[in-house]
């Protein structure tokens, strides 16, 4: 009898084991799906005076003088792209910008003007998984950052050994530069704007599992780092803005909106203080993601203008 209902315990055991397991399997896969499958945006509509700017500079980009260019990325041979955007008159200073999540170079129209503006050239890469770009997954910034840094090569081969580079992003972008920034990067690049990028892709993802599905960030994203690294070949438990800016030795600009819900406000305050190099900081009050530019575009603009003025000279 004693026996019997051991097995029978056994068996309620695991049979809830398995429940649990295959959970579990299907939440990973899920999540991976939910975050890392190109698909349309979750912020799918902009705030008006968003929308309204940018489909003004979408159009000046598409009346300005432009090359297509193209890369391989930094492991499994896909075929990236770029527009690069000379300056009005020859300049030897160039701006990357690096776009946002589910969104490419278009995404970057305003910023991208902004720069041409103040006599910049301009580089903007579309990321793997973005359309103009080969990939079946976002790589929130991490396998990126090491496309960049082909990015950055073939700028110096094009353009030559002279040029002075500034790295700019913006959300993922603002993420992929400071991810960028922990690697051996070419002496020309002098200087980098970051604005509301997050601090690790697990502290972000474990966010929106909170604010989207009110779940904790345990085991699932243990399990969901396992998924990824299936579909991927990468861990996202080792992408780290914060490890890569403390071998961050130069100049760093970091902006982020006061009232961030999607990339918490806090999160500015950890990479600043993980930031090895000079750096500056500017939280703009009641701005929320990505809306710093838009709420404030003088402002942004004079701000960063003479934070690249400083370092490109």
């Amino acid at each position: 009898m004693l026996k019997l209902i051991k097995k029978h315990w056994l068996l309620i055991i695991s049979c809830f084991m398995a429940v649990v397991i295959g959970g579990l399997f299907a939440a990973s896969q899920y999540l991976y799906y939910y975050a890392f499958e190109p698909q349309p945006r979750l912020i799918t509509k902009y705030k008006s005076a968003k929308q309204k700017l940018v489909v003004k500079d979408q159009h000046w980009l598409d009346q300005t003088a432009q090359q297509n260019w193209y890369e391989k990325s930094a492991g499994q041979n896909l075929q990236l792209h770029a527009v690069y955007f000379p300056a009005s008159q020859k300049s030897n200073k160039t701006i990357v910008v690096a776009h946002g999540y589910r969104e490419n170079h278009r995404s970057m129209a305003s910023y991208i003007r902004l720069f041409h503006r103040q006599g910049y050239n301009v580089l903007a890469p579309d990321d793997r998984g973005a359309v103009g770009s080969e990939g079946k997954y976002v790589g929130f910034g991490w396998p990126d950052r090491l496309d960049y840094l082909k990015w950055l090569h073939l700028l110096l081969n094009k353009q030559g050994s002279q040029q002075k580079i500034g790295l700019f992003g913006v959300s993922m972008g603002g993420a992929t530069v400071m991810m960028l920034s922990g690697e051996h990067l070419p002496r020309q690049v002098k200087a980098i704007c970051e604005d509301v990028g997050y601090s690790s892709i697990e502290a972000e993802l474990t966010q929106e599992l909170k604010a989207q599905f009110n779940l904790p960030a345990q085991p699932l994203i243990t399990t969901a780092d396992w998924a990824v690294k299936q579909h991927t070949g990468f861990s996202f438990n080792r992408a780290s803005a914060l490890t890569q800016l403390h071998h961050n030795h130069l100049p760093t600009f970091f902006i982020h909106g006061g009232s961030d819900n999607f990339v918490p406000t806090k999160m500015v305050y950890q990479n600043y203080h993980a930031n090895a190099g000079p750096k500056q900081l500017w939280v703009v009050p009641h701005a929320a993601h990505a809306m710093s530019y838009y709420d404030h575009p003088k402002r942004y603009s004079q701000k960063v203008s003479h934070f690249f003025a400083e370092y490109l000279k």
